[in-house]
C-alpha cells in the first residue's frame, strides 16, 4: 500500500486525520491487555486484515506488556476509521465480543494522538517512568509496520519524530536516571521481600529479548552468580548467556531447570501461557516445594495465574502487581516528568504546525499560480492597447498590477494561515477551491 521510501518530506496535502486507540496499564488490567495483545508473529495477519478493511489508511501496531495501541493516519477525509470500527477490528481479530473491552479502549485524535505517542516513546507514559525498553519497542513496531507496508508518509513522520523526542528527553532531563526498568523494580521490590540475598541463588531466565537483557543486567548488579538462559533459539540463548556470564540450556530441559531454580524470570512474548498450572504442579513435586520467586513479564502471561496458588512457597508476580510500586516511583520523579512534559508539548506544537503548513501549501501555490496566469494575460492585453512603452514604463505597470494582486490575495491567505495554526482548515480550503476554481 505504501512505499518504504515514503517520508515526511513527501507529504503533499495530508488531511491530518490522526488517531490512536489504545488499552494501557492506566485504566485496564493485564487480563484485558492479554486478550487484545498482537504478537510479532500475528502482525502480518493483523496488517492484512486492517488493509482489507481500511485501504486508504496507514497503521502502526504497538503491543507490549503494558499496552496495546493502534495508530492510524489518513490523508483523505473520506472513510476515516471510527472508534467503533477499530474496536471491531480487535473483536474480529481475536474473536472476542466488543463489549468485553470497548469501554477500556481509549481514543485520541489529532494533536492529542501525537502527544500521546511522544509520551509513550519517551517513557513518560510507562508504568516505570523513564524505562528504556519502550524506545526499542516503539522502534521495532514502526519498523514492522514499514516492512509490511502498513505505514505511510504521515505515520512515518509521527514515529520518526517520536523517536527523536524520546532521545531528546533522555538527553535533556534526568527521567532515565536511576532504577527505571520494570525488571529492576520488580526484582528489587518483590524479590528482596522473599530473599535476603541473590548471590547464592540459581536464576533461570526464559526468553532472550530486551526485557530479559534488562533483568540480567540488574541481577548481575545484585551479585547473582548462577544464571541459566533458556530460549527456543539456541543461538540467541547462547549469545545472551555468554554476554552475562551464564550458561544456556536446550529448551526441552525447561521443566528440570524450573525445579532447581530459586528465581524464574520469564519474558518470552508467546501468544499464550507456556507454563500451565498442571505443568508447574509436576515441577513442584520435583523441587520438593522449596521457595521459588517467579517474575512473569510476558504479555500475554507466560505462567497461568493459578500457578501462584499451587502452594505457599510459590511467589508469582506479573506486570500488574507492580502498580503500587510504580506509583511511588512516579511521585518522586515529578520534577523530571514535568521537564519531559514541557518538551513533549513543544515538540507536539512544532510537529503539528509543520504538518498544517504543508497541508495548506498546495492550495496557496495553486492560488498564486492561478492569479499569475490571470495577471500575465491581462498585462498582455493592456500592453497591446497602450502602444509604445519603454522598459521602465512597462516595469512600473507590471509592479503596480502585482502589488494589487498581492493585496487582493493577502486577506484569504492570511485567513488560511491563521486557521492552519489550530488544525487543517478543510472548510476554508474547500471554499477557496470553489471560489477560485482551483484544481486539486
Amino acid at each position: 500500500m505504501f512505499g518504504a521510501a515514503d517520508t515526511y518530506d513527501e507529504i503533499l496535502e495530508p488531511a491530518l486525520n490522526l488517531q490512536v486507540v489504545y488499552c494501557s496499564h492506566q485504566g485496564s488490567d493485564l487480563t484485558l491487555r492479554e486478550k487484545l495483545a498482537i504478537s510479532e508473529e500475528e502482525k502480518v495477519r493483523a496488517y492484512d486484515h486492517l488493509r482489507s478493511q481500511f485501504p486508504d489508511s496507514e497503521f502502526v501496531v504497538l503491543s507490549t506488556c503494558n499496552r496495546v495501541e493502534l495508530y492510524t493516519a489518513q490523508e483523505s477525509k473520506e472513510n476515516i476509521p471510527t472508534h467503533q470500527q477499530l474496536a471491531g477490528f480487535f473483536a474480529d481479530f481475536h474473536a472476542i465480543p466488543v463489549d468485553e473491552f470497548f469501554d477500556n479502549l481509549l481514543e485520541r485524535t489529532g494533536a492529542d494522538a501525537v502527544r500521546h505517542l511522544f509520551s509513550v516513546a519517551s517513557g513518560v507514559d510507562s508504568m516505570v517512568v523513564g524505562e528504556p525498553q519502550i524506545v526499542s519497542q516503539v522502534r521495532e513496531a514502526y519498523a514492522t509496520a514499514r516492512v509490511n507496508q502498513a505505514s505511510g508518509p504521515m505515520a512515518n513522520a509521527m514515529f520518526e519524530r517520536a523517536l527523536k523526542v524520546g532521545k531528546r528527553i533522555r538527553t535533556e532531563t534526568g527521567l532515565a536516571e536511576g532504577r527505571i526498568s520494570i525488571a529492576s523494580v520488580a526484582v528489587g521490590d518483590f524479590g528482596k521481600s522473599i530473599f535476603d540475598r541473590f548471590d547464592d541463588k540459581q536464576v533461570l531466565v526464559i526468553g532472550a529479548g530486551e526485557m530479559a537483557i534488562e533483568t540480567l543486567r540488574y541481577l548481575k548488579e545484585e551479585g547473582v552468580r548462577e544464571l541459566v538462559v533458556v530460549n527456543r533459539s539456541v543461538d540467541r540463548a547462547r549469545e545472551l548467556a555468554d554476554e552475562w556470564g551464564g550458561t544456556y540450556v536446550e529448551y526441552d530441559q525447561l521443566d528440570r531447570l524450573m525445579a532447581t531454580a530459586d528465581i524464574i524470570v520469564s519474558t518470552t512474548g508467546a501468544d499464550r501461557p507456556i507454563v500451565t498450572r498442571e505443568r508447574f504442579a509436576a515441577v513442584r513435586q520435583q523441587s520438593e516445594y522449596k521457595q521459588v520467586f517467579i517474575l512473569d513479564l510476558g504479555a500475554p502471561r507466560d505462567f497461568e495465574s493459578s500457578v501462584g496458588d499451587i502452594d505457599d512457597n510459590v511467589f508469582l508476580y506479573c506486570i500488574d502487581d507492580l502498580e503500587e510500586t510504580c506509583e511511588r516511583n512516579r511521585k518522586v520523579r515529578q520534577k523530571e516528568i514535568a521537564a519531559a512534559q514541557k518538551i513533549i508539548d513543544e515538540e507536539t506544537d512544532e510537529f503539528m504546525h509543520a504538518v498544517y503548513h504543508r497541508a495548506t501549501g498546495p492550495i496557496i501555490r495553486n492560488l498564486r499560480e492561478k492569479w499569475r496566469d490571470v495577471t500575465d494575460e491581462e498585462l498582455a492585453w493592456l500592453f497591446g492597447r497602450l502602444g509604445d512603452m519603454d522598459d521602465r514604463e512597462r516595469k512600473i505597470v507590471e509592479q503596480w498590477v502585482n502589488r494589487l494582486v498581492n493585496k487582493l490575495l493577502h486577506p484569504p491567505l492570511e485567513a488560511l494561515k491563521e486557521e492552519a495554526r489550530e488544525g487543517t482548515p478543510h472548510g476554508l480550503m474547500d471554499a477557496l477551491r470553489r471560489l477560485f476554481h482551483l484544481r486539486d
